[in-house]
């Protein structure tokens, strides 16, 4: 029996045990394969290893997407994971060429895929909270938001999750630096049910210049004193 001669049905489950490339290959072969790769079902769940997988087109974003994960791990994560204010022209430059990638992204998501119940970003550093208020806005049936080492998000993230994460039941933020004790206290005070991890994370260094900290510090004391 010829692979295309097999029904709908086997031919979604074997797509399943291929990765994204190798079922875009075999959808390259006939009409009848690429329907299948085009078939919302077999997109339920998408894992990329780095911003660069954003750009291809070897996966389909739709309301059948269940569960995503961007996870970059490389070594150029440490670059992006720099202050910004510490970073060289080279390491500036570097970030600039993928700065809006993931963002973009999860933009894309918040319009295409509704149904969305599990959220991973690791080393995505350049995701704002912008980014995750509208993901917390558009997918409300997001259980799980799981957050590593992606070093722009702030408390506002932790507020937008007590204002909009109702069917949230996990929130991780690990090696998040730029949130606070008090967001999350905030957070386990009004969303007792969810669990909630953050290694390593509040009392970190910011993400601003020492110099800059301490002239705030002492406006702010002036500000009291008048």
């Amino acid at each position: 029996m010829h692979i295309t001669q097999l029904n709908r049905e086997c031919l979604l489950h074997l797509f399943s045990f291929l990765d994204k490339n190798s079922r875009k290959n075999l959808a390259k072969t006939c009409h009848k394969l690429l329907e299948v790769f085009q078939d919302p079902l077999l997109w339920s769940l998408l894992n990329f290893h780095s911003p660069v997988e954003l750009k291809k087109d070897n996966f389909l974003l739709g309301p059948a997407l269940k569960y995503l994960s961007i996870c970059w791990y490389s070594e150029r994560v440490k670059v992006c994971n720099i202050e910004d204010w510490m970073k060289n022209s080279f390491q500036k430059d570097f970030c600039n060429r993928h700065e809006n990638t993931v963002s973009d992204f999860l933009l894309d998501v918040c319009n295409r895929c509704p149904n969305l119940l599990s959220l991973t970003l690791s080393g995505c550093g350049h995701v704002t909270d912008d980014c995750i208020l509208q993901v917390l806005k558009n997918c409300p049936n997001l259980r799980s938001l799981k957050l590593e080492n992606c070093v722009r998000i702030t408390d506002h993230t932790l507020e937008a999750v007590t204002l909009h994460g109702g069917s949230l039941r996990t929130l991780h933020v690990d090696f998040c630096r730029n949130i606070s004790q008090a967001g999350l206290e905030r957070v386990r005070q009004k969303c007792p049910s969810v669990m909630l991890r953050a290694e390593r994370s509040a009392n970190m260094i910011p993400d601003s210049k020492p110099e800059k900290k301490l002239m705030l510090e002492k406006a702010s004391r002036k500000l009291v004193q008048l």
